[in-house]
């Protein structure tokens, strides 16, 4: 087995793991259900079946099992998405005293990263990198304001309300 046959689909998953523990860092930090492991493994992870399904391609691509598989790529992704987002709906709780849904942002950047480790896989890692940059100022930046959204609104409610 030659050297780039395995450390160039290590090197891959890797950098896809990289990218998924940067947005794992700020769920973490905002003590939420899926963190740092999670994003991280599952950037991984959908990095690893994108390059697997490549090798199984390349590695039926002749001989007499050619007839046999028929490689489409585009299952991969789905069964990709179809996983993570089982995985993205265990995070996502409804409280019913409060009438409030929490998880969804979790569960969405869990599914952003399973789409970064598609992104890795796919070779675009130029794409990627800009991607989690933006998702991250996402995570963070967007949960202030809406923090500070909240904190108006509820301002504004209380002074109705003493009406």
């Amino acid at each position: 087995m030659e050297f780039d046959a395995i450390w160039i689909p290590t090197g891959t998953v890797i950098y896809a793991m990289f990218l998924g523990s940067l947005m794992g860092l700020e769920r973490e930090l905002a003590q939420k259900p899926a963190g740092l492991r999670t994003h991280i493994l599952v950037a991984g992870a959908s990095s690893l079946l994108v390059v697997l399904g490549e090798i199984m391609i390349s590695n039926y691509s002749s001989g007499a099992a050619v007839e046999a598989i028929q490689a489409d790529p585009i299952r991969i992704m789905e069964a990709i998405i179809t996983g993570i987002s089982f995985l993205g709906a265990g995070t996502i709780i409804f409280r019913n005293k409060d009438e409030t849904v929490e998880g969804l942002t979790t569960a969405a950047s869990i599914l952003f990263a399973a789409a970064i480790g598609i992104t890795v896989a796919l070779k675009q890692y130029i794409l990627a990198a800009i991607l989690t940059i933006i998702a991250i100022v996402i995570l963070f930046g967007l949960g202030y304001i809406e923090r500070f959204v909240k904190r108006l609104r509820n301002r504004i409610y209380d002074e109705k309300s003493n009406d």
